[in-house]
């Protein structure tokens, strides 16, 4: 797509609950396409529907979106020649626009009580009708419904659906769409307690705030052509209109539910992304993630920072086909990125993982640290499991661990104690000092390296699997390896 001019895109949810994945990843291609065509990213929340305003939401959101570098230029916080920026602050805007929609003849009151409108749908489904509004009140004088509203009866605003003809709208990755106008309803544009609703008020805040694209979730493509309608309707420019793919649970049937994601967290996984830090994953792998999950750059492209998806982002490469969240390419993208981290940046980010789990951590050593364990993780939170031995004054290793392989307790024993020996006749221990002789020990006593060095990690890390062996033992020091090693040797001789 050429785009000639910058873009002003909005990512507009409701506060209604947790920042999932699919808001995120909306926010996401609003924030590209701003940031590539040079143009304004803005955030807006539609907040009218007060009955589902959760507290705390707003304040999870613009952190969660912080955190995953999507900065915006105008919004709630930070204001904006456009405000307000929250739909409850723009009561009277949308009023204005319901009274012009009305007196051009396109929208119109309505004072059908809940309990008659209950009536007709029951009587609908009882007949096997489509449930929707009988149109009651589409015929009253509007001079009549203005004095009743005058007078304080509760009512509505519904948009005045044409009965004949049809309405084609386009939608960027889907086409022309094309509706009959008497499959729609005539929908409400106003509450009754004077609050709009998505359809009028996402409308007029669209257009007032000189949106030029609007990527939002499919789920808005049944009432699109209502939307198109009352843009039409006003004489407005239309935006283009992007709905990117559907998200759907890893097993590619439906979308996640509450028990699914909770069951996910469990497993280390969650689509919330306030969860998402703490299970250590990286905002860059999130945002690589999650742009891959309905676009591509070029097909076998997949290693994307925050710069490079502004520079190659295409509304022309989004799919339309649904996309099933694969947790299994989210540790992928999130182990590049920690191995694509600078050795001082990634012990930054690791620190608090080894701290949450009680460990005082000295950065000179985590420096040292990181380069050993940055290739084998996966996530941040994996940093204190392997290698939480740095931090620690002594390890508890599993007597039956330090058992080498196809080797009896004794034999072991016998081992390490070579092992021991060698070691405290080295000036100091490192890679270049220890290794060469240790293998060398390894053959004369007729072991494989596997065995000796198996003994040894076990006996100076506590585990069977960690960090390069002769690496780590640099780190932790001569005379703490002695002393692991002296541990490991007594332990063994107590099961010989």
């Amino acid at each position: 797509m050429t785009q000639i001019k910058p873009a002003r895109t909005r990512f507009a949810p409701s506060p209604t609950g947790r920042t999932h994945l699919g808001g995120a990843r909306t926010a996401l291609y609003d924030y590209l396409l701003a940031r590539q065509t040079g143009g304004q990213f803005i955030l807006r929340l539609e907040d009218s529907d007060r009955k589902r305003y959760v507290p705390g939401a707003e304040e999870e959101l613009m952190r969660s979106l912080h955190w995953l570098g999507l900065e915006w230029d105008e919004g709630p916080d930070i204001g904006g020649p456009f405000g307000p920026y929250r739909q409850s602050e723009r009561k009277d805007i949308y009023q204005e626009v319901a009274r012009q929609l009305i007196e051009r003849g396109h929208a119109y009151y309505c004072f059908c009580t809940p309990e008659r409108l209950e009536k007709v749908r029951q009587e609908q489904i009882k007949n096997k009708q489509n449930t929707r509004y009988d149109g009651t009140c589409r015929g009253l004088d509007p001079e009549d419904g203005a004095r009743r509203v005058a007078n304080g009866e509760r009512h509505v605003v519904r948009f005045k659906m044409p009965n004949q003809g049809s309405i084609t709208v386009h939608d960027y990755v889907r086409g022309d769409i094309t509706v009959e106008n008497s499959n729609l309803d005539d929908m409400i544009l106003v509450r009754s307690d004077g609050l709009a609703l998505y359809h009028l008020a996402a409308m007029v805040d669209d257009q007032l705030m000189k949106i030029t694209h609007v990527i939002r979730t499919v789920e808005w493509l049944p009432t699109f052509p209502l939307h198109a309608h009352i843009i039409r309707a006003m004489g407005w420019e239309e935006p283009i209109f992007v709905h990117p793919s559907v998200f759907l649970k890893p097993s590619g049937k439906g979308k996640m539910s509450k028990r699914e994601s909770a069951e996910a967290l469990k497993d280390g996984y969650s689509i919330f992304i306030g969860d998402m830090e703490p299970l250590g994953y990286l905002p860059e792998g999130i945002v690589n993630w999650a742009a891959l999950m309905g676009w591509s750059y070029d097909g076998s492209t997949e290693f994307f920072t925050m710069p490079d998806l502004i520079e190659k982002f295409s509304l022309d490469h989004l799919n339309p086909s649904p996309a099933a969240i694969n947790f299994s390419k989210l540790d992928h993208f999130n182990g590049l990125h920690i191995r694509s981290l600078t050795t001082p940046d990634l012990a930054r980010r690791v620190k608090p993982f080894f701290e949450a789990q009680g460990y005082t951590v000295d950065d000179v050593t985590l420096l040292r640290v990181t380069p050993l364990i940055q290739e084998r993780m996966v996530t941040l939170d994996d940093g204190p499991v392997t290698a939480g031995f740095f931090f620690k004054e002594e390890v508890s290793p599993q007597p039956e661990e330090l058992i080498g392989k196809d080797m009896s307790p004794a034999e072991s024993s016998q081992a390490a104690q070579k092992a021991y020996e060698l070691l405290a006749s080295l000036p100091d221990i490192t890679k270049d000092t220890a290794e060469e002789p240790m293998r060398q020990l390894a053959e004369q006593l007729e072991l494989s390296t596997g065995q000796l060095f198996g003994i040894l990690r076990v006996a100076v890390t506590g585990q069977k699997v960690s960090p390069p062996l002769f690496e780590s033992m640099e780190i932790i020091g001569k005379d703490k390896v002695l002393e692991r090693v002296r541990t490991a040797i007594d332990l063994l001789n107590a099961l010989a």
